[in-house]
């Protein structure tokens, strides 16, 4: 099949996300990756600086990663989790306990990092109904938040920038506080944190969780914010008996340059939320961790936790995974996270010359270039892709998250591709 043939079928057939079905953006066929480069179908090379939406940490076809699962298919692809455990799973778990915030020892395994947070919800508000608070069953959350695109997710997604506003009225009502402003602790002030204190202390009695991405708000808008919000976060939830969730979906397993963006806080959830990269970007699976606690109180009525993925525990998905947090503990994690930071920082900071511009922001992998007009993504798509690299824009965001091992020579390039864009756009 040739490369008109593919295009021409994939556009008949297939729905792509956040795409018009009648008039979708160009899909470029790719037929093969290794390391940080995508191959496409016409034989030109492309460095992915988007780790394929933040999950490939460790590369492409990496042979640690293969080898767990060629291991692990020969034994059993599948199997019910209901009623059966399996090695892996179990090693799974004991590695997450071991390497997640104090408390957290309960491990749920999930299908997407969206229904690691429908997990968490339903965890909260079971666990309130279970002890007899059954009016404790709403959401508090800040605006420019994203937690997925399933119907209890949206619900605490920001109503506007959250890209669901067209399902208004059809999802749950939750609470909505301002998002925080200050993006380091020297700028933190209590203002900061005094809209979701007022809606929380005000609403204690209906609110079963705040559930926030911690330290950076991701598809809703790229936005970092000060640790010391977190802080006060955690302190206003136990004052105000509310459970904290953590979304560490994009922000777990080190984008940051910590384990998990919380620890920059140094606090501890008392739900938090795990995927894209658990396995290395490998298959879609995910986890939602809590504490002792919550399923004491979960099992307070003789309940039962009132959910269950066909494929949970997935023991290949299973087996990447502990082959993939293996890879991530052996590397120097704060050395090489670091040192992708300060490329970000010197190769973006041109940018902030062009008008066009707003600001230019790095955050440990992550480096955003927001503009002040909404990026045409067909035009800026096809740019990437005539200069060798794979950045997808959404809305003003031209930003990129590479995959953790990329060399710098190869960061360089990158970043001096967007650049290049950036001046044209």
């Amino acid at each position: 099949m040739n490369v008109e043939e593919m295009i021409q079928i994939d556009r008949e057939y297939i729905l792509h996300p956040y795409a018009s079905p009648r008039t979708p953006l160009p899909s470029i066929p790719v037929v093969a990756a290794e390391g940080v480069r995508l191959l496409l179908a016409d034989g030109r090379e492309l460095i992915d600086g988007m780790a394929s939406w933040w999950c490939v940490i460790h590369g492409y076809n990496h042979p640690v990663l293969n080898e767990a699962l060629q291991q692990q298919i020969v034994r059993m692809s599948h199997v019910m989790f209901g009623g059966i455990t399996h090695p892996q799973a179990i090693t799974l778990s004991k590695k997450l306990v071991a390497i997640a915030p104090e408390g957290l020892q309960k491990v749920f395994f999930c299908d997407s990092g969206s229904v690691s947070v429908e997990v968490a919800i339903k965890m909260a508000i079971q666990y309130w109904s279970a002890l007899g608070n059954k009016g404790k069953n709403k959401l508090l959350t800040i605006k420019n938040g994203y937690h997925g695109d399933t119907f209890g997710a949206m619900s605490v997604c920001d109503p506007i920038t959250g890209m669901h506003h067209l399902f208004a009225g059809a999802v749950a009502e939750q609470f909505f506080a301002e998002a925080p402003q200050c993006c380091t602790d020297e700028e933190w002030g209590p203002s900061d944190i005094s809209s979701l204190a007022a809606i929380l202390t005000q609403n204690k009695k209906n609110i079963a969780a705040v559930i926030v991405e911690p330290v950076v708000q991701g598809a809703g808008g790229m936005r970092f914010y000060a640790p010391e919000y977190l802080r006060q976060l955690r302190r206003l939830c136990d004052e105000n008996d509310v459970l904290l969730i953590v979304d560490e979906i994009a922000t777990g397993f080190g984008r940051t340059g910590r384990l998990f963006a919380c620890e920059h806080a140094q606090i501890a959830p008392d739900i938090m939320c795990l995927g894209k990269a658990i396995t290395g970007g490998y298959m879609s699976f995910a986890a939602t961790m809590t504490t002792k606690k919550i399923c004491e109180g979960i099992a307070a009525d003789d309940g039962v936790f009132m959910h269950g993925p066909t494929f949970m525990g997935n023991p290949l998905a299973c087996s990447v995974a502990n082959a993939s947090i293996d890879l991530l503990l052996g590397y120097d994690l704060g050395a090489m996270i670091g040192a992708i930071e300060t490329r970000l920082y010197g190769g973006l900071a041109p940018c902030r010359n062009f008008k066009s511009v707003r600001d230019v922001r790095v955050l440990g992998g992550i480096g955003v270039v927001e503009m002040k007009k909404p990026v045409n993504v067909a035009h800026a798509q096809a740019e990437f892709v005539k200069r060798g690299v794979w950045v997808r824009p959404f809305g003003k965001l031209v930003y990129v998250m590479p995959p953790y091992v990329i060399e710098p020579s190869d960061l360089d390039f990158l970043t001096r591709m967007i650049v290049e864009v950036v001046s044209l756009l």
